[in-house]
């Protein structure tokens, strides 16, 4: 399976989806927790942490993040931690091997970051229940196994807000990985953003079918060029839209990491993931014996999402309206998916007064009012 494809899935799991058991609504942050049969002891220092990546660390996306997530935690338990990482490890057999071979090693606490590490990881963990794993978007868990997600659709509303301000031609163009509810809401949440302050303006978008392709990824994005996108945002790992933006004169958004380096003037913000404090927190829980299992999905409020510098060519009053809806979501008094939210065809979907809840952000399977064409069928 590709990396966080368990959304596709989110519908079929029923009860033993265990993000659907999050709190509903506006305040749905949940940590709830497995107890241990048999609690593992606290480890002796340093602890060894190993670290499983889908691609490569240079991809400056999302193996990338997680790699600065580990750098930063290195730096704040210095020798309390030795760490290691393998990157380029595929989601069939090798998956297995790795994660085992880290457990060998001697890894007391195990983080797999990618969707298709979730079933490897599960029969690992229970021939070694004194090792701790932690699995990055999956929904199964055990003991000794917790889940970790970031509320991406957060940063990707602020953007879509920036982008409504920012966009001459009103037409938006978004590059999309896979057509699964994870980046559909995404999607989605980018649109809600964008005409909550341009009502006009619409989001194109095309699949490319790749986590990582920078090369397709250039493709799409100059393709969305001609259809007259002048601003380029993306569900894909490679800085290679930004690249573009900035030999075609016009503006995006990175996304993972904070892409501006790679176009100085078309850079406008990146909705970046900041695994740092989490794989602190966790690590620091494996050394002081108090680590359990725990389903976690947060968002700004807690660290996991933010936006990054906002770029000067941002007018003053579109940042301080963007920092107060940054601030309303961190209160929990707004949701990117606050009713009435309607879809394509004018279907209101949540009604005024409510909010999209947690479970059918994770089934999202439709457009918001405001997305151009259709999904199409994803490709196994």
């Amino acid at each position: 399976m590709e990396r966080r494809k368990f959304l596709k899935y989110a519908t079929l799991a029923g009860s033993g989806l265990a993000f659907a058991s999050c709190t509903q609504g506006r305040t749905s942050n949940s940590q709830s927790e497995v107890s241990p049969s048999a609690s593992p002891v606290a480890i002796a220092e340093p602890l060894k942490v190993g670290f499983v990546y889908l691609g490569p660390v240079g991809d400056f996306g999302w193996t990338y993040s997680h790699d600065l997530g580990r750098r930063e935690m290195e730096a704040n338990l210095q020798d309390k931690v030795k760490t290691t990482f393998v990157e380029n490890v595929n989601e069939g057999a090798d998956a297995e091997r790795v994660i085992r071979q880290l457990a060998l090693d001697g890894n007391k606490l195990i983080f797999t970051t990618s969707f298709g590490y979730m079933n490897p990881t599960i029969k690992v963990a229970k021939d070694f229940p004194n090792i701790f794993f932690e699995h990055c978007t999956g929904y199964k868990r055990a003991a000794n196994v917790g889940t970790y997600l970031g509320r991406f659709e957060e940063t990707r509303y602020l953007t879509g807000m920036i982008a409504g301000k920012m966009t001459k031609s009103n037409t938006i163009g978004f590059i999309g990985a896979y057509p699964i509810p994870e980046v559909i809401r995404g999607i989605g949440a980018f649109a809600q953003g964008l005409r909550a302050t341009n009502p006009q303006a619409k989001v194109r978008v095309l699949w490319v079918q790749s986590w990582y392709d920078p090369a397709k990824e250039r493709e799409a994005a100059q393709a969305l060029v001609n259809l007259g996108a002048d601003v380029l945002s993306q569900h894909t790992d490679s800085a290679s839209a930004v690249q573009l933006a900035e030999e075609k004169g016009i503006y995006a958004f990175g996304y993972n990491t904070d892409m501006s380096k790679f176009g100085a003037k078309a850079h406008l913000t990146s909705a970046i993931n900041k695994w740092g404090k989490f794989y602190t927190d966790r690590a620091l829980a494996a050394i002081n014996g108090t680590w359990k299992s725990q389903e976690v999905w947060d968002g700004i409020g807690q660290g996991m999402v933010d936006l990054s510098s906002m770029s000067q060519v941002i007018p003053g009053d579109v940042q301080q309206l963007v920092n107060a809806k940054r601030e309303e979501l961190i209160r929990g008094i707004a949701h990117p998916f606050d009713g009435p939210v309607k879809d394509q065809k004018g279907v209101v979907r949540v009604p005024k007064g409510k909010v999209l809840d947690d479970k059918g952000q994770l089934a999202m399977d439709w457009y918001v009012e405001g997305i151009e064409g259709s999904i199409p069928q994803e490709k196994s």
